[in-house]
Order: structure tokens, then C-alpha cells, then sequence
């Protein structure tokens, strides 16, 4: 009986022990230890009377009650630095820097941003690339059309805003409502070019 018992309790410690090694092993997420005045997703503070996000994994969508919302997609900022723009990209830039111009689209209730810009995407033909980033909680939009973040320089990429603001969180967390009018826009100056100054 004895013997038995040491050999349960040798298992036992021998299993605790492992589960302590594969634990030891598995990445930590950590948050910033000093993030201010930011907020659980680095998002800082909403300035008045603009919408708080949303989190994705707390939205549900619901198909039966759709909504109309105006949509565009333009790089006109890089017709003024096509010099910066990488060589093998500029035919991708149309002559009036629109690639989807202003058109009234339908959206779902609880849809975000992201949600309406894929099926945009999707529907035209259009190519756009993202990944999701967890400490943002929300996609990150890297190409559309083809034209990617730093294709014209280190301080471009993709914006987006609504009702002409710029969120200072990810398109994931932005519900859209209905009659909004929203934006995707290249930057070549971090916002500037566009009057944004990073989520400004």
C-alpha cells in the first residue's frame, strides 16, 4: 500500500511539474507598464462628444437591420509625391487618386469600418491586405489597391475617418451608423496632408 501511495504521489509531483515547465514556456502578454491615459487597447483618451469604440468580441451583428453609409477610398496625396513613391508602384495610382470614389453602400447593424471596407473590397475587385493587432484590438489595414504603408516614404499609409475625424483607435472598433460618410484615405505625412496629426 505504501509503495502505491509514494507512486500516486510521485506521478502527482511529476505531472505538477511538467504543467509548471509548459507554463514557464508559453509567451506573456503584457501590457506597457507605464500607458498613461490610455486605455486597456493603448487608445487614449476620446475627445468630446466623439463615438467610444466598440470591441469586436463584445458586438454582435444583426443582418436583419440594414443601413446606408457613403463610402470612398483615395490616394490623391501621393499625385504631390509620386518623386517619393516606389517605382514599380505609380501605375498602381489612378490619374485622379481615387480607387473607389464616394458611393452610398449598404452595412448591417453593429457592423465596424473594417466589416464594411472588406465587403467594399470584396464586391469591386479591390485588393486590400491586413492583420489583426492584439494589443489594439482591431485589424490593421498594411495595402489597398496594392499600395502599401511606406510605398511613399516612411510616414505613409492608410487612414481612415468618419464624418471627418480620424479615431484615434483601430477600424475594427469603429461602429459605423447610419448616413455615416466614410473615409479611407493614403497619407504620406502621418495625417498631415490630411489634417489629421495621428488620430487628431
Amino acid at each position: 500500500m505504501r509503495v502505491k501511495c509514494r507512486h500516486i504521489v510521485s506521478l502527482f509531483l511529476a505531472v505538477l511539474f511538467l504543467l509548471s515547465c509548459v507554463a514557464c514556456g508559453q509567451p506573456q502578454m503584457e501590457q506597457p507598464e507605464d500607458t498613461g491615459d490610455k486605455g486597456q487597447y493603448m487608445t487614449d483618451p476620446i475627445p468630446e462628444g466623439k463615438p467610444a469604440p466598440v470591441e469586436p468580441q463584445d458586438t454582435a451583428v444583426d443582418t436583419t437591420v440594414t443601413h446606408t453609409c457613403i463610402f470612398s477610398i483615395s490616394c490623391d496625396t501621393i499625385l504631390d509625391n509620386m518623386d517619393k513613391c516606389v517605382e514599380n508602384k505609380k501605375f498602381l495610382v489612378p490619374a485622379d487618386g481615387v480607387i473607389f470614389p464616394a458611393t452610398e453602400v449598404e452595412f448591417s447593424e453593429g457592423e465596424s469600418v473594417f466589416d464594411v471596407l472588406q465587403r467594399v473590397c470584396r464586391d469591386n475587385a479591390i485588393h486590400m491586405e491586413s492583420n489583426w493587432t492584439p494589443v489594439y484590438n482591431s485589424a490593421y489595414v498594411e495595402g489597398i489597391n496594392n499600395l502599401y504603408e511606406f510605398d511613399v516614404g516612411s510616414l505613409s499609409g492608410w487612414m481612415y475617418n468618419v464624418n471627418g475625424w480620424y479615431p484615434n483607435y483601430g477600424c475594427s472598433r469603429y461602429q459605423v451608423k447610419d448616413g455615416d460618410v466614410v473615409e479611407w484615405r493614403y497619407t504620406c505625412d502621418l495625417g498631415e496632408d490630411l489634417g489629421s496629426g495621428m488620430g487628431g
